[in-house]
């Protein structure tokens, strides 16, 4: 008995990665119930990474205890308690549940046990994400690459923190400002562009923001900034100050207070192209609301995951284009009242003429979601040396460029673009020391659909690493379009 036991032991570890996680089930299903329980730790000895993940996009979450019920709550649902019920196999307390997720997918999610409020972290998987409302466990799909410049790193220069407690006369009460200065600024007497961070401190502490600036300087991928980190007055009144009652007051706090405050005290540049406001969920709502309403302070704005109230949709419908430049993204995980409602405005942005980007992402409504990807806003605003866009370009009305897809990728990925009269095309590669890798395209074309098509390889046809890469078009030799595509081996 004991060598029939080992030997199906044996087998079962051998065969994990031959056969599918449903084999497994199948196998503990038909063994005798003394056998079950060994056979699943047999199984979890071997799975190495949970949730278990099978052929890029199908996700197995795995509980084991002595429970009766277990839920995964999280980024796909809702954050229903009750959706994404696991299955428990038969007389053992193993449960499961099964989900297919896009490849580069990254969630936040739970284990709601018993149905009683009781939601734990996934006790089995190490990756966790700090959250509004504490850590979360977060999903990595296998196709999901991790952004390096949310972590500190020690061989890089850092920019400095300053707090400053100030008062408003608009909306008479106190709070705490940070201020972001790049490396060496007190050994210069440059003058730099600002970035104005609603939800302030909370893109510090959930989002690294300041990490996030200071990798970006060191590669030479954003041009030194200084970032102003602007928190709400309390968590109560947020919505009012970035969405409803209060959003005049706080407009004008900003627009009358903070900024003058800002230039009076640090060296800035003052031209609006050089003023960058951004914010996510409702901040995204109050950034949107402050480029309407003051362009000639704010030129660049951009919205994350973004609430659109009716009053910034209507602003942005009535008025004549401004000399904005926007960028939004949303997850494709995200509130459905948020895609809704972006989806009301993207229209309107595309009709009146705005030069914006729209990226999605296989993500929810979190701040995992929002560091990760700051770093597209900023380098869309303020490229540096390594990503330089001609001053003052932007995509022509009748140059359409869709993002690559997929994205990321292992063996090949395609942009597609929509040229609408003639023109002169290039599409060239670029690795994140800002080095030509390949061009695509270089050529001129006549009305119509295109696709071009990389293979992850340099123009002498070598595979080039994992890693980021950019791919710039270019129309009649002004720069349309720069954006990031991950390889991976």
């Amino acid at each position: 008995m004991k060598l029939k036991l080992a030997v199906c032991l044996l087998l079962c570890a051998v065969s994990l990665h031959a056969q599918t996680f449903q084999a497994f089930v199948t196998r503990v299903n038909n063994a005798p119930a003394q056998q079950r329980s060994a056979i699943i730790d047999s199984f979890l000895n071997a799975a190495g990474t949970f949730p278990y993940r099978e052929q890029d996009t199908l996700c197995h979450f795995i509980y084991r205890g002595n429970v009766n019920r277990v839920n995964v709550p999280g980024d796909a649902n809702g954050w229903n308690g009750n959706a994404f019920p696991m299955t428990r196999l038969a007389t053992t307390d193993f449960f499961y549940h099964t989900h297919t997720f896009e490849a580069d997918a990254r969630l936040d999610y739970k284990f709601s046990v018993n149905g009683s409020g009781n939601w734990i972290l996934d006790p089995r998987n190490p990756y966790q994400v700090s959250g509004g409302f504490g850590p979360n466990s977060e999903l990595r799909m296998p196709g999901y690459v991790p952004a390096p410049e949310i972590e500190s790193h020690s061989n890089i220069p850092h920019g400095a923190l300053r707090d400053t407690s100030f008062f408003s006369t608009n909306l008479n009460n106190s709070r705490t400002i940070r201020v972001y200065t790049p490396p060496f600024y007190n050994t210069t007497t440059a003058r730099y562009p600002v970035v104005l961070f609603h939800d302030g401190l909370e893109f510090i502490s959930l989002a690294k923001a300041n990490n996030v600036l200071d990798y970006l300087i060191a590669q030479q991928r954003l041009d030194p900034v200084i970032a102003v980190f602007v928190p709400p007055y309390n968590p109560t009144v947020r919505h009012q100050e970035y969405a409803t009652t209060l959003q005049n007051q706080f407009t004008a706090f900003i627009a009358q207070e903070v900024m003058p405050w800002v230039d009076r005290r640090y060296r800035t540049r003052t031209d609006a192209a050089s003023r960058a406001v951004l914010g996510s969920s409702d901040g995204g709502n109050i950034s949107l609301w402050l480029g309407y309403a003051h362009p000639e302070i704010f030129g660049n704005v951009a919205a994350l995951s973004s609430n659109a109230e009716s009053n910034v949709i209507s602003g942005y419908q009535n008025s004549p284009r401004l000399n904005l430049k926007l960028y939004l993204d949303m997850g494709t995980y995200d509130l459905a009242i948020l895609i809704a409602r972006l989806n009301a405005l993207l229209p309107i942005l595309t009709a009146k003429g705005y030069t914006f980007q729209y990226l999605e992402w296989h993500e929810g409504h979190s701040w995992g979601n929002w560091r990760a990807h700051l770093d597209n806003a900023l380098e869309y605003f303020f490229p540096g040396p390594a990503l330089r866009v001609a001053e003052g370009s932007h995509p022509p009305q009748n140059f359409k460029i869709a993002q690559s897809h997929p994205n990321p990728f292992q063996h090949s990925t395609m942009i597609k673009y929509e040229v609408e009269r003639p023109v002169r095309v290039q599409i060239s590669i670029y690795n994140l020391l800002g080095q030509l890798v390949a061009i695509l395209a270089d050529q001129n074309q006549t009305p119509g659909n295109y696709t071009v098509v990389w293979n992850g390889e340099n123009a002498r046809g070598q595979p080039q690493p994992s890693g980021i890469y950019f791919y710039r078009v270019q129309y009649d030799g002004r720069t349309a379009a720069t954006r990031r595509i991950v390889l991976m081996r």
